[in-house]
């Protein structure tokens, strides 16, 4: 025991002084960048040479961690000191949605979006205490590998492979949905700080993935999470402080907050009683009538708009208008809508979006701000909904309870839970700050600024996706001034636009966008991981051919992570939602298919086979039916909502569903065989 200790404690000083040397060379080359910057380096080349280097870099953590050792692919030998399993696993649950979007939201949704901040916080806690432990205990490779062998029995038997079959499907479905949304994460960044196209640099970003998963799976996987982390943290927290020091005079964003946000609160009020607000509003809202008319008249209002874009078009040529005015004429009557129920949804959403725009700021600081109660009523109970699914989507996710699996023993899971919480904690609690300091300068700095005195950031933001512009500002009431109603901000821009909307210099930029695609790339390749083991070890190792050998089982294990690397990169091209849509998604599915067969599988001996099949099914069709049936952009209709709980909160029906049908299930049919009870008092005992 001494020499395994003494030998443990020799592997994390060594591990803490390579990561020790990496920060340090870290900040040589953003020093090195900022000195470039200043004599003189254009900015297209400060943004290719982040990309190169943190390209490069994790390259070589994937090359120089290359294994085909089953045990260090699938678990990374499970030898991760807790310490820097609590930076990879934080790294891993960074993923784009946290780093791009949420501070995003926060700044759109002020109070409201909260629920992000506390449910997913929370739901790690349901992690530590419900299931990592007990999952470290059971010391196999993945979360299938469990609940087969909890509910099948032995290993071969039918009922375990139809357990671990439902249990694959449901890692791929929502590691799929999950992973889509990094991946459109890594193109946004890398078109925006290498000018490529769109579709270019999400398979830009591809490579980058793949040279670390497929090389060394977990084990290349987590050293590069450690340091991708490092980069996280600096890349989050220079902009903060900045921006807290600017507006605060305080360098610790958590205090600033609490002095800004009056200063805030007071701007918004101005912003409201502004007249030339008013007018703005009131264009919107007027233009938003105009769609309601034209949906009111169909067919008939389609096919006027029709003959009068083709007329507008025709005029235009008949009189040799300049070409721009033609290319313009042109362009309105390709995108005009096809068809009258095209015009229908289109028009529809048109209203939507201006009704959206018509309305007065909503006070930052105000939870559930409503002009009735009722409407207030609804927005407490979607915020809540949302931390119940996202609590309970957290502490099913495939990739993260993976990392369970990895560390010496089941105390050292207890301790990387803590320190999860920790190094995600100092990101978390600096979001709110951010938001509410970027929304302040926006709306003291940006608001009231002259249209021939726009700041550069904003042209270079809405050239990023010219088909759905990241941010907008047009004069709409024609005073040359800027009003806040007339501009649109996507909340993914935020975060990667806060060093330019600061006034900080171009190498913090690229700073944040390199920490923006660590995050996207982090949680990417352990999704990409989750999945390809999923496949590998649990249908053609368990399944398919239980007699492979270990090096057949690891490049089975590649291949599959390469197709479908390539598959979600593809979609992610398609740009089928936003971030916080997807990842919402995935969290609701997660929680609905896998937390009760879980949580029950350690906690109650009473449950088997019947109870885990009916639990899973019914959580996960529920789930997914509601989304179909509410969410617009899978064909549903938000009229078709219960109790008006928003579509990205499908898992609060899913969640008791799946509880229930397992509970009914186990009690209905015979007690599981006496060998799980035993794996339930193995995994419990104590330690």
């Amino acid at each position: 025991m001494t020499s395994t200790a003494t030998k443990t404690r020799s592997y994390f000083r060594r591990l803490a002084r390579y990561y020790l040397w990496f920060t340090l060379c870290f900040a040589l080359f953003l020093g090195a960048l900022a000195i470039l910057e200043h004599e003189g380096m254009p900015r297209q080349w400060i943004g290719h040479l982040y990309m190169f280097a943190t390209i490069v870099l994790y390259a070589i953590i994937g090359v120089v961690s290359r294994t085909s050792n089953v045990s260090e692919y699938y678990v990374a030998g499970r030898r991760v000191p807790a310490l820097f399993n609590g930076m990879a696993t934080a790294a891993d649950w960074i993923s784009a949605a946290s780093f791009i979007s949420l501070a995003g939201t926060l700044y759109l949704h002020g109070f409201d979006a909260l629920a992000y901040v506390m449910g997913w916080t929370g739901g790690y806690c349901l992690v530590a205490l419900l299931i990592a432990p007990y999952l470290r205990r059971f010391a196999q490779y993945t979360i299938p590998d469990f609940l087969a062998a909890r509910y099948g029995g032995e290993t071969g038997t039918r009922r375990g492979s139809i357990v671990r079959a439902l249990a694959v499907g449901a890692t791929i479905v929502v590691s799929f949905t999950y992973v889509v949304a990094q991946i459109y994460a890594v193109g946004l960044i890398a078109s925006r700080f290498t000018g490529v196209d769109f579709s270019v640099g999400i398979f830009l970003g591809l490579a980058s993935i793949l040279v670390c998963s497929f090389l060394g799976g977990m084990r290349a996987i987590t050293w590069t999470q450690v340091a991708q982390y490092i980069i996280i943290l600096v890349a989050f927290l220079i902009p903060t402080i900045w921006l807290s020091m600017k507006f605060a005079g305080n360098p610790v964003p958590q205090v600033a907050y609490g002095s800004v946000l009056p200063k805030l609160a007071a701007r918004e009020a101005q912003l409201a009683a502004d007249p030339r607000e008013a007018e703005v509003r009131a264009r919107f809202r007027a233009r938003a009538d105009d769609y309601a008319a034209r949906v009111a008249a169909l067919p008939h209002s389609w096919e006027a708009g029709k003959i009068e874009a083709q007329r507008r078009l025709d005029k235009a040529r008949g009189r040799n208008a300049p070409l721009t005015e033609v290319r313009s004429a042109e362009r309105e009557l390709l995108d005009y809508p096809r068809t009258a129920d095209e015009a229908a949804r289109v028009w529809t959403e048109l209203r939507a979006a201006n009704l959206a725009r018509a309305q007065p700021p909503e006070p930052h600081a105000e939870p559930f701000p409503g002009k009735t109660r009722q409407e207030s009523d609804i927005r407490r109970n979607n915020f809540l909904s949302l931390v119940f699914c996202l609590m309970f989507g957290t502490a099913a996710l495939p990739h993260i309870l993976m990392r369970s699996y990895t560390t010496p023993s089941v105390h050292e899971t207890r301790v990387s839970v803590f320190w999860t919480l920790f190094f995600i904690l100092l990101i978390y609690l600096t979001m709110p700050a951010l938001a509410v300091l970027a929304k302040y300068d926006i709306y003291t700095a940006l608001v009231g600024t002259g249209f021939d005195a726009l700041p550069t950031w904003v042209s270079y933001w809405a050239n990023v996706d010219k088909s759905n512009p990241l941010i907008s500002i047009v004069d709409v009431n024609g005073d040359g001034i800027v009003q806040l109603a007339e501009i649109a901000i996507d909340g993914d821009v935020l975060t990667l636009a806060t060093p330019e909307i600061g006034g900080l210099p171009y190498v913090i930029s690229g700073l944040v966008a390199a920490g923006g695609l660590a995050a996207a790339l982090s949680t990417a390749d352990g999704l990409l991981l989750a999945i390809s083991n999923a496949l590998s070890h649990d249908i053609y190792f368990k399944i398919v051919d239980p007699g492979a050998s270990t090096q057949k089982r690891v490049t089975i294990s590649k291949l599959l992570l390469l197709a479908v690397a390539f598959i979600a990169a593809y979609v992610a091209s398609q740009k089928p939602a936003d971030i916080l849509s997807l990842v919402g998604a995935a969290f609701s599915l997660a929680g609905s298919t896998m937390f009760p067969a879980l949580v029950a599988g350690v906690f109650w001996k009473r449950a088997n086979f019947a109870g885990a099949i009916a639990g899973m099914a019914t959580g996960f069709l529920v789930c997914l039916y509601y989304m179909l049936h509410t969410n617009p952009m899978l064909g549903g209709s938000l009229d078709a909502v219960w109790f008006h709980i928003a579509p990205i909160s499908a898992g609060v029906f899913g969640v008791p569903a799946g509880a229930l049908a397992l509970v009914a299930a186990s009690l209905v049919t015979a007690a599981p065989p006496r060998e799980s009870g035993g794996l339930v008092a193995h995994i419990r005992a104590p330690e």
